[in-house]
C-alpha cells in the first residue's frame, strides 16, 4: 500500500512535535489511528458484502445450470449448490411456518362466543 520507512515515520513524528507541540500530539495521534480503524472496519465490511454476493451469484447460475439440466444428473458442485439453496430456503420458511402453526393452534384452542347472548 503505501512504501514509509522507519526513518520517514520518524521524520513525520517530529514534524508533528515540532507542530502540535507535546500536548495535543497524542490526541492526534489517537485521533487519527482511529479513523484509520474506521476505515479499516467499512473496507473489510465492504469486501465481505462482495464476497457474499459473488457467492449468491455464483449459486443463483449453479442453480439456472441445475434447472436447464432438469435437475437430474447434476456434476457434484451443481449438486452441492442446490443443495446449499434447499437448506436455506427452508431456513428462511421455518420462521415463517413455526408463527403460523402457534396462531393456528392459538385460534383453534380458543373458545368463541355466540353473538346471540
Amino acid at each position: 500500500m503505501f512504501d514509509i520507512g522507519f526513518w520517514e515515520l520518524i521524520l513525520i513524528a517530529v514534524v508533528g512535535l515540532v507542530v502540535l507541540g507535546p500536548e495535543r500530539l497524542p490526541v492526534a495521534i489517537r485521533n487519527v489511528s482511529r479513523w484509520i480503524g474506521a476505515a479499516r472496519r467499512m473496507a473489510g465490511s465492504v469486501r465481505d458484502e462482495l464476497e457474499q454476493e459473488l457467492k449468491i451469484q455464483e449459486l443463483q447460475d449453479n442453480l439456472k445450470k441445475a434447472e436447464q439440466m432438469g435437475m437430474q444428473n447434476l456434476s457434484p458442485d451443481l449438486q452441492q449448490s442446490v443443495d446449499e439453496l434447499k437448506k436455506a430456503a427452508e431456513g428462511v420458511q421455518r420462521p415463517y411456518a413455526s408463527k403460523s402453526e402457534n396462531t393456528d393452534v392459538a385460534s383453534a384452542s380458543s373458545p368463541t362466543k355466540d353473538k346471540t347472548e
